[in-house]
């Protein structure tokens, strides 16, 4: 299969690093004009540089903004007035249980993984609907489904990005647009590294075995019983923006290594 999306403008939230980067990578490969985003510009010029060292002849360039904040996607958008494909990559995590959240923090995933989706899907939708053409996906998580006590708060922000893909899907019908949810499972990221640099000291283990045994221990359900990469994500996100995918729309994608116990 050969994806071609030239002529297409690709906007990535989220992307210096980690599966956004993957996604941005795998967009401007296919031939899309890429716009890598984040809030640091040493980040976002670390993630050109990438791309263009991977993809020859690459056409990406860099927004710096927090899409975190309504102020943040205002600045983005006079940046980039419109755009064929949007992947809503943006999102936070941490361990966050019923207890030791309060309200602000509540509020600021709340913020960041939700409504910088929908502030950025509202702002070009209407013209990929007029155009008859284009591409919407929220990057959600396993743990959409599958709520981690000690998640929480970023267990239901992944619940919300189903509901609200769903929603809008529906809502662009018959218009030539589509929009999806991809579910990645624990993918091995920069801040999963972070994550497990301790214990993999402490045990004398490669970081890609201690992720591999997280895996094995937290999330026992997992048929390929390993960690994902970045670029095993992209693959899934890089398909669902094609042309080729043209008849789905509205569904929740699973790249989890079978996590999810359900058939359906």
């Amino acid at each position: 299969m050969q994806i071609d999306l030239s002529g297409k403008t690709a906007v990535v939230s989220g992307s210096t690093t980690g599966i956004g980067l993957a996604i941005a990578t795998g967009l401007a490969a296919s031939g899309a004009a890429t716009v890598v985003n984040g809030r640091n510009p040493h980040a976002v010029d670390q993630a050109l540089e990438t791309i263009r060292a991977n993809v020859s002849g690459a056409n990406v360039r860099g927004v710096i903004a927090d899409l975190g904040s309504r102020a943040g996607c205002d600045a983005f958008l006079k940046a980039v007035p419109g755009a064929d494909i949007l992947v809503n990559n943006l999102g936070i995590y941490g361990p966050s249980d019923i207890f030791a959240t309060g309200d602000d923090e509540w509020e600021h995933y709340f913020q960041v993984n939700v409504m910088s989706g929908v502030r950025m899907t509202r702002a070009y939708l209407r013209g990929m609907m007029e155009r008859r053409w284009g591409r919407v996906v929220f990057v959600s998580s396993e743990s959409g489904l599958n709520i981690p006590a000690d998640m929480l708060a970023y267990g239901f922000t992944k619940t919300a990005q189903l509901s609200i893909a769903r929603g809008i899907a529906k809502f662009a019908a018959k218009s030539g647009v589509t929009v999806n949810s991809v579910l990645p499972g624990p993918t091995l990221t920069n801040g999963v590294r972070d994550m497990l640099q301790a214990t993999a000291d402490k045990e004398h283990k490669s970081i890609e075995q201690a992720a591999d045994e997280f895996v094995e221990t937290s999330r026992a359900t997992s048929i390929i019983r390993r960690v994902a990469m970045p670029e095993e994500v992209a693959n899934m996100v890089v398909y669902i923006c094609s042309p080729q995918a043209s008849a789905t729309t509205g569904a929740a994608l699973r790249v989890d290594g079978g996590i999810i116990d359900t058939i359906a």
